[in-house]
């Protein structure tokens, strides 16, 4: 690595907590990548103000002239508004009705690109097209269309946008703001670019800009913006040819941060998902390039998967916190006596006058929901598309399965059940947190119990999803008419609502669990059939509990700093 690249890597560390404020993460699996054939869609939406329920739109008819009010969804910020279409489609979380499914993550790029006329921010770029196109292609020309024609107010965003055949991802970034004598914006709109996921292989992004080179004579598969290149040159970006063009280095320039805090993770979804192997190479030779050291060692855009993948790989992948890997956050001092795999925001410290990273995994804490998609080709779309929604860090929560034509949601997801400072004792957010919280005080003893709980859930999720299936085949008929589609959806809607429901008691009864047995630090025995010991003279006496104590890391540090005053002499 050259010096001045070290320079701006070291420098930009400082930067890391702006770059990955509202971090998240997207895996995209192909349907040729599945093991059922299933298109999957993962999403984390990382925030620490965000809160954790499922957003559901009816369909709806609506009248000329009728206006839509657009609002920042980071803030709630009324920007504008714009002409209503003629219909919408349904949408459940980041679904509609004909398993179209848009997620995303932001990776910010050039500051003076952002338009502050623009009113079309990337939330509403997504809801508003899950309501009006019904394929992935046609969900790119609607966000293009909407971008440029009112104006683009947020900065550079990959989205995931995938229907049931295929699986695309865009990237894109406004033109700043440069106005006319008569205040309008002459640079509105966006510069983008999308590719198609090859069927077979997979793709991750994770707040940082990942399209490079861009095939301009194969129109099957990318589609971008005409002067996606001229603009570059226009702002002194890029001088050379197009064929030698980079997105992502025009428009979102690499640097410590983006490596460290956002490539790492694409790293970690393919190093697992490719058993260690990544397009041919040992997952280990892109080391530095993930952990910010080296940034002309590129990930490619797209690897094959060792095996096909499941649903409960993909899920699993948004659990991941780099184990086994050198940023393994289980092993250092910072993880405590009890290996806890999280730190503390900031992202970054200093010490006797250098710069340190807490490192940014997959699973994080301040996760307000996360979900994996599934769109399934071989079901009609009434019943083919599966929202499967958790909320709270991935590690320590439950997916449950949400048809994406119910006609109502669960209570306990359900908007306006609770906020991020209104506790609500009937809300999965609020109980899957005390789990979670009270997990990272003693984690190697609380995380493998829940875990336990997560797979037997999951794995039962998947059966009973399947037998609803049948049931709402045979209600929906060979010939689907306006009943038999009521009457499917009807079904849907009370599998969804008890599935839901049967998750929160779990997690209710599970946080229950888990106080009594771990309550300050004590580990209360139990017999082989899951009721805890007595000590012989009264049921309501516990017998004596293990106290399984620290780590050894921990003991060696604490040793090291106070030996002299804590040595039994």
């Amino acid at each position: 690595m050259n010096k001045i690249l070290k320079t701006a890597l070291c420098a930009a560390a400082a930067c890391l907590i702006a770059q990955t404020g509202y971090a998240c993460t997207n895996v995209l699996v192909t349907k040729g990548a599945s093991k059922d054939g299933s298109v999957f869609v993962t999403y984390a939406a990382d925030s620490h103000q965000l809160y954790g329920e499922l957003y559901f739109s009816p369909a709806g008819f609506f009248k000329p002239g009728t206006m839509l009010n657009i609002t920042e969804w980071d803030t709630g910020r009324f920007l504008g508004q714009i002409p209503q279409v003629a219909r919408t489609y349904q949408t459940v979380g980041n679904m509609n009705e004909h398993q179209l499914i848009i997620t995303e993550t932001t990776y910010g790029g050039r500051g003076e690109l952002y338009d502050s006329t623009g009113i079309m921010d990337y939330g509403s770029l997504i809801y508003i097209t899950l309501q009006r196109a019904r394929t992935a292609r046609e969900a790119i020309q609607t966000i293009v269309d909407l971008a440029n024609e009112y104006g683009y107010a947020s900065s550079g965003e990959s989205f995931s946008i995938a229907d049931k055949d295929e699986v695309w991802i865009m990237e894109f970034i406004g033109k700043g703001t440069k106005l006319d004598k008569k205040g309008r914006n002459v640079n509105k709109g966006i510069v983008w670019v999308a590719a198609r996921v090859p069927d077979g292989y997979i793709c991750a992004h994770a707040n940082q800009a990942r399209i490079r080179q861009i095939d301009f004579n194969d129109p099957e598969n990318w589609l971008y913006s005409e002067d996606v290149v001229d603009f570059a040159r226009e702002m002194g970006y890029y001088e050379g040819s197009d064929e030698d063009f980079s997105f992502c280095d025009a428009y979102a320039p690499l640097n410590f941060s983006g490596l460290r805090g956002c490539e790492s993770r694409v790293w970690s979804a393919f190093n697992i998902l490719c058993d260690g192997v990544i397009d041919g190479r040992p997952a280990e030779e892109y080391l530095d390039y993930a952990m910010g050291y080296n940034a002309d060692n590129r990930l490619p855009l797209f690897v094959k998967p060792a095996e096909k993948v499941s649903f409960k790989e993909v899920a699993d992948v948004m659990r991941d916190h780099f184990e086994g890997s050198p940023m393994d956050m289980t092993v250092d001092a910072g993880a405590g006596g009890h290996h806890t795999p999280y730190r503390w925001r900031p992202m970054d410290f200093e010490y006797d006058g250098k710069t340190y990273v807490n490192e940014r995994a997959i699973a994080t804490q301040q996760t307000g929901f996360w979900i994996v998609c599934q769109s399934r080709s071989w079901l009609p779309d009434e019943i083919g598309g599966v929202l499967w929604f958790g909320v709270d860090d991935a590690a320590t929560s439950c997916l449950t399965p949400v048809y994406t034509n119910v006609s109502e949601i669960p209570q306990c997801i359900k908007v306006g059940n609770g906020s991020l400072i209104e506790y609500s004792p009937t809300s999965l957010f609020w109980v899957t947190n005390r789990i979670a919280n009270f997990a990272y005080m003693l984690y190697d003893r609380i995380e493998p119990e829940v875990r336990a709980v997560i797979d037997e859930r999951e794995e039962w999720a998947q059966r009973w999803l399947s037998s609803a299936d049948n049931a709402a085949l045979q209600a929906l008929g060979e010939e689907p008419t306006e009943e038999s589609i009521r009457e499917a959806r009807d079904y849907m809607t009370r599998f969804s609502m008890s599935a839901a429901q049967s998750l929160f008691d779990t997690w209710k009864e599970l946080d229950i669990y888990l106080l009594v047995k771990y309550m300050d630090g004590n580990v209360k025995k139990m017999n082989g059939h899951g009721t805890f010991l007595n000590n012989g003279y009264s049921d309501r006496i516990p017998a004596a509990p293990d106290q399984p104590g620290y780590s050894d890391k921990w003991k060696e540090v604490v040793a090291k700093d106070a030996g002299e005053i804590l040595e039994v002499r």
